[in-house]
């Protein structure tokens, strides 16, 4: 198994005390497999559906961000490969 990566970044390096601060987090790991499952119903007739397709991931990540003061982390975005968080300074 591949050990998951990660990079974060925000969006300024100094802030003023109240300001908000956004964390950009870009995560992966090549172990996941994106799988496609197609799914047709068929008839006794031998009539068939239009195909219906589902995308899953398997091994998904979890992404926690924490500080050692104790901030709130408001999850902003996660679309399984980049995450937006904001808190407050």
């Amino acid at each position: 198994m591949a050990t998951p990566t990660v990079t974060a970044r925000l969006n300024k390096s100094t802030f003023v005390t109240g300001e908000p601060m956004v964390l950009t987090v870009g995560y992966a790991d090549a172990d996941s497999r994106p799988v496609t499952v197609t799914v047709v119903v068929t008839d006794a007739d031998g009539n068939s559906s239009a195909p219906v397709r589902v995308k899953t991931t398997f091994d998904q990540l979890t992404v926690t961000v924490t500080d050692d003061s104790a901030r709130a982390w408001t999850s902003l975005s996660d679309d399984g490969s980049t995450a937006r968080y904001q808190a407050v300074a």
